[in-house]
This record gives C-alpha cells, structure tokens and sequence, in this order.
C-alpha cells in the first residue's frame, strides 16, 4: 500500500491505464519543461523503453549530450520519477518526454514482466523503504513524519504554542493600530507611501510568527497601483483584515470551527484530525502557483460515493516542484483526512489501495445561479475565503467582445453568465475552451470567487476524457 509523504513508498502491482497527453503535460513544473518533454516525447532519442514489470512503472534510456543515456524511470501509481540528468525540476524533462511516448502507447514502450536492472533496483529499494516505513503521525503544517524519528513532550508544546500566540496577539494589536492611523490620515496616504509602508509592516508581522497576516498585508501593498476604484478595494480588504485581527483577539468566544478557521488564516499550523475517509478520488484538476520563494501545488479531488470535494496542498522550494504529482483525470482509492476549520476542504491524502484509473465520468454540475449561492453559503463559514470549487454542468464560453465584459460562462438555457476572473488560465486555455464548447454545452471545474470564475478542467459534450486548462 502507498502512504504520502512527498516521498517515494511502495507502488500497487499491475500497469493500470496510460495516461493521456493532457495529464502527461499537466504535471510539467513550468512552461519550459512542457515545451522541452515534449520535444523528448518521440521515439528518436529513447532506446530500451518499456513498462509493466509488475508494477505501474515506465522506463527508458534518452540519448543526450553526453557519451552515456539518461536513465529514466516513472512510477504511475507513485506518482515518483528518477532520472540521472542533472536537472532539479521534479519530473524533469526526460520523465515527460517518457510519459509523453508511453502515452501515445508507441510500439516500442512495450509491457514487459521484467525490468532492466538499473531501473528494478530503483523499484525495490522503494519497496523496501515503504515496508520499513513506520506509522506516521502528522506534522503541524500538514507535513508528516515518522513517531520513531521524534518524541515530543506535550508539556513543553504547550509552552511552545502559548509563547507564540502570545506573539501573535502582539502582532495583531499592532496591525490594529496601524489600520486606525491609516484610516485616520486618510486612504490617500496609502498611495503617497508606497510599497515600503506594507513591507515594513509585513516584516513586522512576520516577526510576530503571523505569516497569515503578512500576507494579507503585502496584498494591500499592491492595491493602490491596480488602476481606477482602488480605494474601494483598499477599504474591503482593510476590513476584512480587520476583522481577522479582532477574530483572533476575542477567539476565545468564537465557535470553535470558526476558531480553527481564523488560527488558519492568521498562519498557525494546523493538523489533520478526525476520521480518514475512503473514497475513490477523482482528480479533478492540478496547478501550480509562485511566489518568489515558493511553489504551491493545489490538487482538487473529488469523491465518487462520499461527493465531497477536498484540496491537497504541497510545497516546493528553492526552485524544486513539490513532491506530490497527479493527473487530471484519474481516480485514486484513496483514503484522505479533512483539516480542522469552519467550511475547511483541505485534506491530507493517506493510504492508497489501488493503482490509479480513468474517471469515467465528470461530477453532476450545477448553474450559475448555484455556483454564486454556494460561494455565498462558504462565505458564511469562512468570511476571508477568496473562492470556492464547484462543477457548472451545462455552460458556454462566451469570448471577449472588446466591449470591456470580458470572457463570460452562460448557462445553457441562456438566463444568467458568470464573468471569467481576469487571472484566470491563459488566452490559451480559454481558447481551447471554446474548442472544446464548439458553441455547445460543456462542463466546467473551477474555483468560483468575487473576482469571477477561474476555468481549471473541462469535458467535452459526451465525453469522459478531462481536459486541463490551467497550463
């Protein structure tokens, strides 16, 4: 059986289903891997490719610059790559360009029973970590670790969390009185200061280990250079910051959902806790985000009995991908654990029974009008929440006109639109959109929000395939 952690563990035996292009090309870590896999992805360079081998494994040699090949292997049920190039981009291009011809099922990436040696080795000694690996408990942040590797003394981690929410109300207060100067000069200020002020006043928090609140402030730094209206905007958001400061203040008198939610949003780490549910887990979109330091993968699943949808998150930094990697498409029999917080769909993957396969059908959607009304319930248990996932079940693409609409969603019956975020997928995901649409209902997955909705995977009319957008 498979346990996450971001590293490698034992893979289920059998081939399982091959991928298809989309969901090779969606694991790529940037726009220059994609483009250099998919160079890699015929059969010119490649030489004693195969698969099977008793486990859901692709392996092949790729001719480079040097005298020796690169020796490149994929787990598929892992998901976990090894290469011998020097690349640190997790997978590297030659572990695309491998998926991308074991995906166009070539004649020479052909099942076989046995592997090469290089490439069993690799394999067994993955089995061997897994059968070693004790039971693991989660780490605050949503890590793991293994119980044999720490003790912890609960008596001195509750000195620990007690300091540093000591911290953080020191922090917080003084956010409180620098919102009420800025108020009290006047919202024009902010646009005299600058972006130094919100720097400064980010570091502060930072100090105060409230990395939360420090990103919320250095949003507001950004705001009086967004163009025309941003005193508004700058107001909201100073309200909304607001409002988390004083909920921390006075948590004790929250509901504790809604406290978990607000030691959450201020940056307090937080474990997963409750039942683990097992479902069969419909990947319903993967993508990455970066922020100068770090790369922050957000994985939408969805479960086919339990219909729940839950977020994995997983970190890369110093310019590593992180480790957790899954198709668009396919469906895990998984189990997974929720995190604490009110409307809270962040969830821990843990033990996997099977190798992963195709979906076979996209979630039951909903109408525009059901997307806005279930954002709005969300909102009710998570003031501070910027978006929510949700399936439209019947909608068209409609394109920018130039009138300044920008691109909308309509329902099929033609009644209502939802507007397309302006930070939403490339032109060329919107363009592929409409490909997909052919001016007919599609189903849409994305993230619903006050910005609009951000298209992230779409299905054709009739059919099972997933097609990612977010590229």
């Amino acid at each position: 059986m498979l346990r996450n952690s971001g590293e490698q563990h034992p893979a289920p035996r059998g081939q399982g289903v091959r991928w298809t292009v989309d969901q090779v090309l969606a694991l790529a870590p940037d726009a220059a891997s994609r483009k250099a896999g998919s160079r890699l992805g015929s059969s010119g360079p490649w030489s004693e490719t195969g698969c099977g081998g008793g486990s859901g494994a692709v392996w092949g040699l790729c001719g480079g610059s040097g005298s020796k090949p690169y020796r490149t292997v994929v787990d598929t049920a892992g998901v976990a790559y090894r290469c011998s190039c020097p690349s640190r981009k997790f997978p590297c291009k030659h572990a695309l360009g491998l998926l991308l011809l074991w995906a166009a099922e070539v004649h020479e990436v052909r099942e076989t029973e046995t592997p090469p040696e290089w490439a069993g080795e690799w394999l067994r000694t993955r089995q061997q970590q897994g059968a070693r690996q004790p039971q693991r408990t989660p780490e605050p942040g949503g890590g793991s670790g293994p119980v044999a590797a720490r003790t912890v003394d609960p008596e001195a981690a509750r000195r620990r969390a007690e300091r540093r929410a000591e911290r953080v109300t020191a922090g917080a207060t003084e956010l409180e009185q620098r919102l009420a100067d800025l108020l009290r000069g006047g919202l024009s200020t902010a646009e005299q200061a600058g972006y130094g002020l919100w720097e400064e006043t980010a570091a502060r928090m930072i100090d105060a280990q409230a990395p939360g609140l420090a990103g919320r402030v250095r949003e507001l730094g950004a705001i009086p250079a967004s163009g025309s209206g941003w005193p508004v905007r700058l107001l909201e958001e100073c309200a909304l910051l607001h409002l988390l400061d004083r909920a921390w203040l006075e948590r004790e008198l929250l509901p504790e959902p809604l406290a978990a939610t607000v030691r959450a949003r201020v940056g307090l780490p937080t474990a997963p806790a409750g039942p683990a549910i097992r479902d069969h887990w419909l990947v319903l979109s993967q993508y990455d985000t970066f922020d100068g330091k770090l790369t922050t993968r957000r994985i939408w699943l969805y479960g086919r009995r339990t219909g729940r949808t839950a977020q994995l998150l997983d970190f890369g930094a110093a310019g590593r991908a992180p480790g957790i990697a899954l198709p668009t498409g396919l469906t895990l029999d998984a189990e997974l654990t929720a995190y604490p917080g009110a409307g809270q769909l962040r969830a821990a993957l843990g033990e996997r029974f099977d190798i992963p396969a195709q979906s076979g059908r996209p979630p039951s959607g909903t109408t525009v009008g059901g997307a806005l009304a279930a954002y709005g319930r969300a909102l009710s248990d998570d003031p501070w929440l910027t978006d929510r996932p949700v399936t439209l079940g019947s909608v068209i693409p409609i394109p920018d006109a130039g009138d300044g609409v920008g691109w909308q969603l309509l329902d099929a019956e033609g009644q209502s639109a939802l507007p397309v975020a302006p930070d939403a997928p490339s032109r060329s995901g919107l363009w592929r959109l409409t490909a997909l649409s052919g001016g007919e209902p599609v189903t849409v997955f994305g993230e619903c929000g006050h910005r609009g909705f951000t298209p992230l995977t779409a299905w054709r009319p009739g059919s099972s395939e997933a097609v990612p957008l977010h590229r």
